[in-house]
Formats: C-alpha cells, structure tokens, sequence
C-alpha cells in the first residue's frame, strides 16, 4: 500500500525488554506529541526493528524525548531483505532528500548495528564500502562528526539458529536516542527512600508515558507507597500528589525497608525522594487518607491518576472500618479517635478507584493502573469496565507460573453522572472480576504447590 505524500518513514530500534508495553507506549507518544498511529506502520512483533509514518521530524524528536522503551529513531532511507534489495531502495530515495546531509560543507561517519549476530571488522568494513554509490561529498569524520548514518541487519530472534544473511537489512540517518539511561539514573536502588514494593524505574516511566503525563499536568496517585510512581511525572514537568492509608509510610517512620538499617532516617520521605532528583518544586503533598472514602471536593482535578493498587502480597488491602456494629445515634468520631482498618476487598477497591477516576479526571485524562491476575483463570472479562473510561490498553507482566499483573490504561471519554456510580453492579462483567478478592490465597498455593512439588523431587 502506497504511503501518504505527507509522512515520512522512521525505522525505530526498541529494547527487547517489557515487550508488550512497546506498543501502548509508542502509540501514547505519538498521540501527545501531534502524531497518529496509522494503519502504515509497520509492526513485526517482538521484533526490535519497527518502521514508522510520523508527520515530521520534529515529531520524531519529541517522541524520543520521552521513550524508554525505545533506543534510537532513524530516517529510513532505505530498506531490504538482501543487499540487492537495499541498494535498489536507496536509488530511488529522493535525492532533494537526500542532498542537505551529504553536501561538500558537512561531516559524517557510517556505523553498523546488527542485531542477534556479530560483524568482523573486516566484514564491517566491506558493507560500508558497498555503498561507495551514494553520493557523499563530506569528509569524514568518526569522532564529531555532523551526521551519522546507519546500517542496521535483523538476524532474527533465535540465538539457537542464525541465518547466515541477514531477514533484513536497513540504512538511515540518525535522529535522536531514547531515554534508556533514566532506568539507570532513577533506579529503586540508589534511591533514598524506598517500600518493600518500590515500582522499578524502567516500568514507572512507562506508566508515565501511557498516562500522556505532560509539562504542567496535574498527577495523583492514591495509593502513594514511598512516592516511586510520582518521581516519573514530576521529571516530565507535571506537579504531583497522592494519598496511603499508612500513616508511617506517609511521614516517613517506623522500621526501614533497606537490609541492615533498622529504622527510618529523619530525611527519609516522599518529598525527599523528589529533592534527590533535583523535582522538589513539583512536590504539591501527600495526605493520609482512606482511598475507600475520598476526601475531595465534586469536581475535576486531575490530568493523570497513575497508581499501583496493594494486592495483599507484601502490602496489604485495607481500608477504615470496624468490624463491630456502629452504636445507634454516633454520627462522628472524636478527634483523637484513631480509626481501625479493615480488609480492603480488590474488586471494591477497583470499583471505587475507576469511580474515583472517572469522577475527578478532566475529559481526555488517563488512569494507569496495576490489576492482579490468576493466570488459570484470566479472561479480558475480568478487566473493570466503566461508562466513562474507555479501555486503550492491557499489558501482562508475568509474576509467577500462575499469576501475572496487567497494566491497564483507560482514559475519560465522557462526564460523570449520579447513575455511573453504580453501573458496574449492572454488567455481568462484575461477577468474575469478584475472583480477584481470592488472589491472595491463589498466589500463595501456588507457590506451596512448587514448594511441595520441589521437596518431592529432592526426596526421590
């Protein structure tokens, strides 16, 4: 199918790690940056290698600014399944095109990626002297130089079975690397305060990225933690804020997460964790507060709601409550009352968080959160529904044999009304979701059933 006159072609490297959120991040980038995700594209799976139609260069640039699931973007100039093919390709690119990056005035150098298969030098250099027909006219050189060009070769996925030629081979102008080193920089292990659930740093901006988290935006997390999944929106320019349940994880206090520390130190707080990186002035607050029973006023708030619910694994469910019956004509506690807390189930704490979502998110928000499975028992009917948010993606990431967590974005297409509040009670689709208060229970037999399976082995 022929491609529209107006779009130009990109060839994206990606990371092969966290493959199924590839595509929802990719597709949320071009969307916040001007951009449509086309029928044009060109997807090959867990491929690394994805050829793009994005509007302009400037697009491309911006989307690389921001993705970490992506290494680097290219101009495709040219593309092939043999070195025949490519050639030919790279004839009929249009030399107007071609012609601002290699005139007399300009510097470059040509760099081989291959990927799945290691190139001798001797080999390297042969495949950069075949292409001695295009018409550089620049000096080159290695260590500065202005413009760099690439040759790229897929050998396929299976390191057990190398072709001896490359599946395809592609040559283009760099553009821009993605945001790779922020997994190293923000990572949970040189930061200052930190849960036994801190989110690794490679998936906290990815939940960014599918949030469409922007300069300015305002982002809530109502299951705050230690503030891991705010550090990634306050780096893109948006003021953060949150609420836990936990009193001394909000504060800062109690007994520490880090091997061979005891307790917290007085500087070990959320705030803290956004000082460390230099984003203390997109701190707003963090209250202790009931996510059961939100403390806001009606109204719209929030650009983003991204959050990483507790499933009852090394955090627990809870909520404010009491088990016992509430004495007749006592409509409010004292102030020094202290409230107990009571098992939070999951299906009501999904229930209350995409109503909460879609009461208090502008129209266009997103809410990016983690929902537990059971792997036996997964179906896409077990994702909560909701009239006001529509669904744009669901990615699995396996914990165990048995169980694996769904990240699932959603996003605010219409208003709230009183009626929305209860209508999932009305849909089929709430009765199985109701499994997900067992997840607990589900998880844990499956690990004394690999435990019992393993003691047995040793035994025979």
């Amino acid at each position: 199918m022929a491609l529209p006159s107006t779009l130009n072609r990109y060839l994206l490297l990606l990371a092969q790690e966290h493959l199924e959120f590839r595509l929802p991040e990719i597709k949320s980038l071009l969307s916040l940056f001007g951009g449509r995700f086309s029928n044009h594209q060109e997807i090959h799976g867990k491929s690394p290698f994805w050829i793009l139609s994005i509007p302009s260069e400037d697009i491309a640039r911006n989307l690389m600014k921001r993705t970490v699931c992506a290494k680097s973007i290219f101009e495709l100039w040219g593309h092939g399944k043999s070195p025949e093919e490519l050639y030919k390709s790279l004839k009929s690119y249009p030399m107007e095109k071609m012609a601002p990056f290699l005139h007399s005035d300009t510097t470059y150098k040509i760099k081989i990626h291959t990927f799945n298969k290691t190139l001798t030098q001797e080999e390297k250099i042969k495949r950069i002297d075949a292409l001695e027909f295009l018409p550089f006219e620049g000096k080159v050189n290695l260590k500065t130089p202005q413009h760099i060009f690439s040759i790229l070769e897929d050998y396929g996925l299976d390191p057990n079975h190398i072709p001896e030629k490359p599946l395809n081979i592609y040559f283009g102008r760099w553009i821009a690397d993605g945001q790779r080193e922020l997994i190293e920089s923000y990572s949970v292990k040189k930061r200052h305060f930190i849960g036994n659930t801190s989110m690794d740093a490679g998936l906290s901006f990815i939940m960014a990225n599918h949030g469409k988290v922007k300069e300015n935006d305002i982002v809530f997390d109502p299951f705050v933690g230690t503030g891991g999944l705010l550090i990634p929106s306050a780096h893109f320019g948006a003021y953060v804020c949150g609420t836990d349940i936990d009193y001394n994880t909000v504060h800062g206090l109690g007994k520490a997460s880090r091997k061979n520390q005891k307790w917290r130190g007085p500087d070990e707080n959320i705030k803290a964790n956004l000082r460390q990186y230099g984003l203390e002035k997109y701190y707003l607050d963090v209250l202790v507060s009931d996510a059961s029973k939100p403390s806001w006023r009606k109204g719209l708030f929030f650009d983003a709601i991204i959050t990483d619910p507790p499933y009852g694994i090394r955090e627990s469910t809870r909520k404010t409550g009491s088990q016992k019956e509430v004495p007749k004509g006592i409509e409010k506690c004292p102030e020094s009352h202290i409230p107990v807390s009571i098992n939070y189930h999951l299906s009501d704490m999904f229930v209350d968080l995409l109503n909460f979502a879609a009461e208090t998110l502008v129209l266009g928000g997103r809410l990016v959160y983690w929902l537990p499975v059971y792997l036996p028992e997964y179906t896409e009917e077990i994702v909560p529904r909701h009239p006001c948010l529509k669904l744009i993606s669901n990615c699995e990431q396996r914990l165990s044999s048995h169980t694996a967590r769904r990240l699932v974005t959603m996003e605010k297409v219409k208003d709230f009304e009183d009626q929305d509040h209860y209508s999932h009670l009305l849909d089929n689709q709430f009765l199985p979701y109701k499994g997900l208060n067992s997840f607990r229970e589900k998880y844990f037999s499956g690990v004394t059933k690999r435990i019992a399976k393993e003691e047995k082995s040793i035994q025979e």
